[in-house]
C-alpha cells in the first residue's frame, strides 16, 4: 500500500500541472518517491514539496531544466549561489538590452516626420593613425570601441597634436555581407611610426550629405536611413565608404545618450 501523494494531489499541493509532473520526471528533475511496477501510478512525498517550490520558482526566472538540475544537485551553498547569481546575471543583460530596445523603438516613434537636417560638405584628404582591419558586423562596435581607445592612447603619449575629431569609414561590404573593411582614424599633424596595428594613413577627401546623430549607436541606422533616403531621391548617391565623425565619442562621454556623431554618405557634387 503507497501512503505518498498520487500525482494529482501532489499537484494540487506544489502547483505543477500532471503535465509538467510528467515532463520533470521524464526528464529526471523531479523523480516521483516511489512508482507502482504494476500500475505506474507515481507517489510523492510530502518532503519532495519544497523542491518542487523552487523548481517553480527558478523556471519562474526562466532558468533552463539542465541548469535546474545542476543547481539541486549540489549540496554547496556557495556553488549553488554562483548558479542562480549567474542565471541572474544573464536576465539583466537580456532585460538591459529589451530596455534598449523599447526605448530605441520609442525614439523611432517620436522622431519628426522630416527627419535629419541634411547638409553637404566637402572633406579633403588629410593625414593621420588609423587602424584597418577587415571585421564581421556583429563584432564591429567592440572593435571600433577598442580602436578608438588605442588611438587615443598612442597619440597621448606620443604628443602628437590633433588635427581634428577622430572618425571612420566603414565598407558597404559590412553591411550588405556583414563583413567588411573598416578603419577607424585620428587625424595629426607629424609624422607617426607604425607601432603594431596603428599605421600612418591618409584619409581620402570626398564630397558628403552630411547628418549630425545624437546619442548611442543602437539608433544610428535612422540617420543612415534619412541620408540614403535623400541621396537617392535626389539622385546624388556614389559608390563609396560610409564616414563618421566622432564629436562626442565613448572617449568624451561615458553616457551613451550624450554622444554626438556625424554621419557622412558619399554623394555625387557637380562644380557648376
Amino acid at each position: 500500500m503507497h501512503t505518498g501523494l498520487t500525482v494529482g494531489e501532489f499537484s494540487r499541493v506544489s502547483h505543477l500541472s500532471v503535465k509538467t509532473l510528467r515532463h520533470y520526471h521524464d526528464v529526471e528533475l523531479l523523480t516521483p518517491a516511489d512508482v507502482d511496477p504494476g500500475t505506474g501510478y507515481r507517489y510523492y512525498s510530502l518532503g519532495q514539496v519544497p523542491t518542487a517550490q523552487v523548481i517553480v520558482r527558478l523556471r519562474n526566472l526562466e532558468m533552463p531544466v539542465a541548469d535546474v538540475k545542476a543547481v539541486l544537485a549540489t549540496e554547496d551553498v556557495g556553488t549553488r549561489n554562483e548558479l542562480i547569481s549567474a542565471h541572474l546575471a544573464r536576465l539583466e543583460d537580456r532585460l538591459a538590452q529589451a530596455q534598449s530596445a523599447v526605448e530605441s523603438l520609442r525614439e523611432l516613434l517620436a522622431r519628426p516626420a522630416r527627419g535629419s537636417a541634411i547638409e553637404y560638405r566637402t572633406v579633403h584628404g588629410q593625414p593621420a593613425i588609423g587602424i584597418r582591419e577587415v571585421v564581421d558586423r556583429q563584432d564591429v562596435v567592440s572593435w571600433w570601441q577598442g580602436a578608438l581607445g588605442e588611438l587615443h592612447g598612442f597619440a597621448t603619449a606620443r604628443g602628437l597634436r590633433r588635427t581634428g575629431p577622430m572618425g571612420g569609414l566603414f565598407a558597404s561590404e559590412l553591411l550588405q555581407d556583414e563583413r567588411g573593411e573598416a578603419l577607424v582614424f585620428l587625424p595629426v599633424d607629424g609624422d607617426a611610426r607604425p607601432v603594431g596595428r596603428i599605421d600612418a594613413v591618409v584619409v581620402p577627401g570626398a564630397e558628403l550629405a552630411v547628418a549630425v546623430h545624437h546619442g548611442p549607436l543602437e539608433t544610428i541606422d535612422l540617420t543612415y536611413g534619412d541620408l540614403g533616403t535623400y541621396a537617392a531621391r535626389h539622385e546624388i548617391g556614389v559608390d563609396g565608404p560610409l564616414r563618421e565623425f566622432y564629436l562626442r565619442s565613448p572617449l568624451d562621454a561615458t553616457n551613451e545618450h550624450d554622444w554626438v556623431t556625424e554621419v557622412g554618405w558619399p554623394i555625387f557634387r557637380s562644380n557648376g
